[in-house]
């Protein structure tokens, strides 16, 4: 039976729709129980359980970590002798077996100072990032297609060879340019959505597996 809202009448529509659904999403509630930051951990655990990115010993970046859902299931799943590297020009609290690096991957010098922090290249790249939604549905569809781009441009810099890249998209097409420059670089490219991405969600996953890396590297 779906649980209602106490002040339901003191919220907007928009607001009363997103509460109800977060108070009702069997995966909320299971996140709390594992004592989880976000439902959004569930959605990297489903991707990792089909295509095992997170292997023993990786070294991993968290794109626009914040607040760490995604970094957690990285750093229980790589083990002690592997790296989480979370990025975010947010605070985050710290999570156990993650680095967190208060910097925007758009800095210019981003790249080179995670690479030396690393001590090398790292295994995958991971970016759950969204832009604030505006309402208006082609201006969003292009803000998250933005940073997917830059997200990309950010993977081939730091990626050793054979490493991967997973970042989500929304439904209505993946832009031709970046899917072809994906291609070009990685031997697999595919769209994926995870069970925990709710249905009626736009989202996607664009990842790309076997970075082949490029001869000026």
């Amino acid at each position: 039976m779906a649980r209602q809202l106490k002040d339901e009448k003191r919220r907007t529509p928009s607001s009363r729709a997103w509460l109800q659904r977060q108070i009702n999403d069997p995966y909320v509630a299971r996140a709390n129980r594992e004592g989880l930051r976000s439902r959004a951990a569930f959605k990297l655990a489903e991707i990792d359980d089909k295509f095992h990115l997170l292997k023993h010993g990786a070294h991993v970046v968290d794109l626009g970590a914040a607040p760490g859902g995604w970094s957690e299931i990285a750093a229980r799943r790589i083990g002690p002798g592997g790296r989480v590297i979370a990025l975010d020009i947010l605070d985050m609290k710290p999570i156990a077996g993650v680095e967190f690096l208060k910097l925007d991957f758009l800095d210019d010098t981003a790249p080179d100072r995670l690479k030396a922090l690393l001590g090398g290249r790292a295994d995958l790249v991971l970016s759950d990032m969204a832009a604030n939604a505006t309402g208006h549905r082609q201006t969003d569809h292009l803000r998250i297609m933005a940073l997917a781009e830059a997200a990309a441009h950010f993977a081939r810099e730091v990626l050793a060879e054979g490493g991967s890249f997973l970042c989500k998209v929304l439904q209505g097409g993946t832009e031709a340019s970046l899917l072809a420059a994906l291609k070009r670089d990685f031997a697999t490219v595919k769209h994926v959505k995870p069970p925990a991405s709710r249905s009626d969600s736009a989202e996607l996953y664009l990842l790309a597996k076997g970075f082949r890396g490029t001869q000026e590297r």
